[in-house]
């Protein structure tokens, strides 16, 4: 097991996300038989946006642009841009990372890819906080995330056991200095992993040759079943996935001076990975209040789960003047991520 802190001391954050207007609701796949009353219940989320044209690059680049505006930044002025991802960007043999940055118009930043799965945003997030320290004269560094789960290569509704998967993109541009208006202040942001967990979505079989080798379309359940298997169930695993949640949680709020539980209660809310509402029941509600009593909430009721891309939307959440989860000026959120492998990121960030 390894953690990180991450100094996030004077980094600000401006985040963004572009959804595409397309959705299949929860209610059509279950007429269609797609998933069964039992699942729909479990998940509490009434549709998945889907994307009918923009692939995931694309999509990005509509995020990415989002952000800047936001943020009143040129991006010509960009230093660095790290893109994550969890499924396929449209082509086999390729640098999505370099494509959005290109059409940003980010052509003076360094780019690079990120493939921590569902962690992705928190891997990039780590990644510009390690940017900006290193160089703090580099320039501001913009983060993308983006997915598309699109048929044949992906059933975004049967494809992973208790997780529905919807298209979208999301970015965040993050500098030092003054703040932008309306922009979050990063107070802390820690990482573990537990690399020994990695078989989890893997064919422990064998090693393909090429993608889809092994089946037509991505099986989660197929590799989680087996290692559910192998690590003595399912309650056993879900203990783990509670246990290292609690602590980096924790670690967290330590990093951010709200440690204790006199800290923890000047929380606002805990924002979770956007993963249906029986894992908030049985993993992150549990997980969260061994270590504050503020409330948690689960946004993917119109989106999903986002792949990379949960953290980063909840955090363009809690920025949004407009919307219903607004984080007041001066009051603290943290944001919780976790993917595959598994890693687990906590971010904790105060409303400037």
């Amino acid at each position: 097991m390894s953690t990180e802190g991450t100094g996030a001391a004077g980094v600000w954050l401006v985040p963004a996300q572009w959804l595409p207007p397309a959705a299949e609701k929860t209610a059509d796949a279950l007429a269609a038989g797609r998933i069964t009353a039992e699942e729909a219940d479990a998940m509490g989320y009434e549709q998945l946006p889907v994307s009918d044209g923009p692939s995931a690059p694309e999509m990005a680049v509509r995020a990415a642009r989002r952000a800047l505006a936001r943020a009143g930044l040129p991006a010509e002025d960009i230093g660095a841009l790290w893109h994550a991802w969890t499924y396929y960007q449209g082509h086999d043999f390729w640098s999505p990372a370099h494509y959005v940055a290109a059409r940003t118009g980010a052509l003076d930043a360094v780019p690079t890819g990120v493939q921590q799965m569902c962690n992705g945003a928190g891997a990039a997030l780590r990644g510009a906080l390690h940017q900006l320290t290193a160089h703090p004269g580099g320039g501001p560094v913009l983060l993308t995330t983006a997915d598309r789960f699109a048929p044949p290569g992906f059933d975004r509704w049967h494809g992973d056991y208790g997780v529905w998967y919807g298209d979208g993109a999301t970015a965040a541009v993050a500098g030092t200095g003054p703040a932008p208006a309306g922009a979050l202040t990063l107070c802390a942001l820690v990482t573990r992993a537990a690399p020994e967990l990695e078989s989890a979505h893997r064919d422990t079989d064998a090693f393909h040759p090429a993608p889809h080798t092994r089946s037509a379309a991505v099986d989660v359940r197929r590799t989680k079943k087996a290692f559910l298997a192998a690590q003595g169930g399912r309650e056993a695993f879900l203990g783990r996935l509670r246990r290292e949640t609690t602590t980096v949680l924790a670690d967290a709020l330590a990093e951010a001076g709200l440690g204790g539980a006199d800290g923890g209660g000047r929380l606002s809310t805990v924002l979770l990975p956007r993963l249906g509402r029986a894992t908030a029941r049985d993993v992150y509600g549990p997980a969260v209040a061994e270590v504050t009593g503020a409330p948690v909430a689960d946004l993917g009721e119109r989106t999903g789960h986002l792949g990379a891309g949960d953290l980063l939307s909840n955090l363009a959440a809690l920025a949004d003047d407009s919307g219903p989860h607004r984080l007041p000026p001066g009051a603290h959120a943290a944001v919780l991520s976790a993917g595959a492998g598994f890693t687990w990121s906590a971010a904790v960030v105060r409303r400037t």
